[in-house]
């Protein structure tokens, strides 16, 4: 329950000590908030001010967790910054109970259903459903990434004018496929992510994978096993039957319009809330986003498997400090050992790489008043709403339940939304507080504005402000709802989200920890 005071301060739960400021001009030196705290010192929107007097030792706390440890004595009204906490130690993860979820473990937790809810979709014979209709071209090797680029922006001008019912045509151009060890067991990382995203319902299974030739990922282990589309779907520019540049793009738009042909054929038709797949992904963060916005997307996210559709929520580094409020939350003890399995294994790869946590927050994050990871994890955790977490699945996998899964990532932009497209999400919710244009061409992108300032400001590039919640002008559940139904309507196509309006679209990145040779 949110408290909101007349004076436009939040508290995020009764045991906090420390108020996070609304209004968007913060507060000013000497103001009295609360009817009996005086404002110490000018402290911006988002900001933190102390409630209680917290001495030098004594836990900082918000959400009801402890976000840090004061370095000195703070007293009542002023300003709690990253500059007067130590960073406390992250859950151990060796000591969290596998499962709190009932007292017979091998019962999982049941959710009340949702029925009715549709939505207009395109089948696909795998029995996946796409809310895009997209011709999907993908390299085996980044040698090709020029001429995919020059490829795509021609089909747009030439073909695809004659096939009103294709979307766009998308280009995943990459780093990988040569100069690296294909065998490493770290290589699966990346080569299972290029395998999965040809997969996405969004492409209907027409997929054109374009290589040179001599690369180590030859572009067959590019097509699903037993797919017999090679001849038509793969095109070598290194073949001898090319003779010059000329041909070889010939050879790729005669290919593309075979495939558009099909795709044209697509049509929508009415599909189960259920078919929804919906990855969410916050980027951009302020201390807003775990007040507002990640708990809207989150009841948004308990209707959509209320419906029985899945919901996806990643980012390892912004779970890790959370992760013991997870835990309880799993469907059986083998999905909580996966969770620990999955924070051991991104304990252990920043510890290879002499890097640590305390490297997120970013600066914006903490000009939006997030002081530490331990704070931004808590808020970022609210998007996943209050359903069992009925599966984890490993960086580049597919999902393989329906619900509420947790897929590995790291909370870098651009390459959590790369798995989450491998793991074959068709929806994307994209919740930010300070602010990204951030797009994707595969799949539409709702962006969610966790505050009515930055909403009002790029008014042509938030689709949807979660802001009211912060002032109790609206309620989780309200805007949860409103989102849920937005949802709907985009996944429909009945309505453009802002980045696809615009025509802004970010590159996919590839997780690869694998070695270079």
């Amino acid at each position: 329950m949110i408290n909101v005071s007349e004076n436009t301060i939040v508290q995020t739960s009764p045991s906090d000590n420390v108020g996070i400021v609304c209004h968007a001009l913060g507060v000013r030196k000497g103001a009295l908030v609360r009817k009996d705290i005086v404002v110490a010192q000018d402290i911006p929107m988002g900001h933190k001010v102390a409630l209680l007097e917290i001495p030098e030792g004594n836990e900082i706390v918000r959400y009801g967790q402890v976000i840090g440890y004061a370095n000195t004595n703070i007293h009542i009204g002023e300003w709690v910054d990253e500059q007067k906490m130590t960073l406390p130690q992250p859950p151990d993860l060796e000591s969290i109970p596998l499962n709190h979820n009932s007292s017979d473990d091998s019962k999982e937790v049941q959710i009340e259903p949702l029925a009715g809810y549709t939505f207009e979709g395109y089948r696909n014979a795998d029995g996946s459903v796409g809310t895009k209709n997209v011709l999907g071209i993908t390299t085996s090797v980044q040698c090709v990434a020029g001429i995919t680029q020059f490829i795509a922006q021609k089909i747009k001008q030439e073909l695809l004018p004659g096939y009103p019912n294709v979307d766009d045509v998308f280009a995943f151009n990459h780093s990988y496929g040569c100069g690296v060890a294909i065998n490493a067991p770290a290589a699966i990382v990346p080569i299972r992510t290029i395998q999965n995203i040809a997969q996405n319902p969004n492409f209907g299974g027409e997929i054109m994978v374009i290589g040179l030739g001599c690369e180590k990922l030859r572009p067959e282990r590019l097509l699903p096993a037993g797919d017999n589309n090679g001849d038509s779907s793969i095109l070598y520019l290194q073949d001898e039957a090319f003779s010059g540049f000329e041909e070889m793009v010939d050879g790729i738009m005669d290919m593309a319009e075979k495939h558009l042909k099909k795709l044209n054929a697509r049509k929508r038709e009415t599909c189960s809330a259920a078919d929804l797949v919906v990855g969410m992904q916050c980027g951009g963060s302020d201390a807003f986003s775990g007040i507002t916005g990640n708990p809207a997307a989150g009841f948004a996210a308990d209707l959509i498997v209320r419906a029985g559709g899945t919901v996806m929520f990643s980012e390892v580094t912004e779970v890790r400090d959370a992760v013991h409020l997870l835990i309880p939350r799993t469907a059986t003890p083998e999905v909580a050992q996966k969770l620990k399995n999955e924070m051991q294994w991104y304990d252990d790869y920043l510890e290879k790489g002499m890097a640590d946590r305390s490297a997120n927050p970013t600066p914006g994050n903490k000009k939006g008043g997030l002081s530490n990871v331990v704070e931004k994890a808590l808020g970022s955790i609210a998007k996943s709403g209050t359903s069992p977490i009925v599966d984890v699945v490993a960086p580049g996998e597919k999902i393989r339940r329906k619900g509420l899964n947790f897929v590995a990532t790291p909370a870098s932009d651009f390459v959590c939304g790369t798995l989450q497209l491998a793991a074959g999400m068709n929806m994307h919710i994209f919740i930010t507080g300070r602010g990204t244009p951030y797009g994707l061409s595969m799949v539409p992108v709702i962006k969610v504005s966790s505050n009515s300032t930055l909403s009002n400001r790029w008014f042509d590039l938030i689709d949807f402000d979660a802001g009211p919640i912060a002032f109790g002008e609206k309620t989780i559940e309200e805007m949860g709802w409103e989102l849920f139904h937005l949802i709907l309507e985009v996944a429909s196509g009945k309505q453009k989200v802002a980045a696809d309006r615009l025509g802004i679209h970010n590159d996919l990145v590839l997780f690869n920890p694998g070695p270079l040779t």
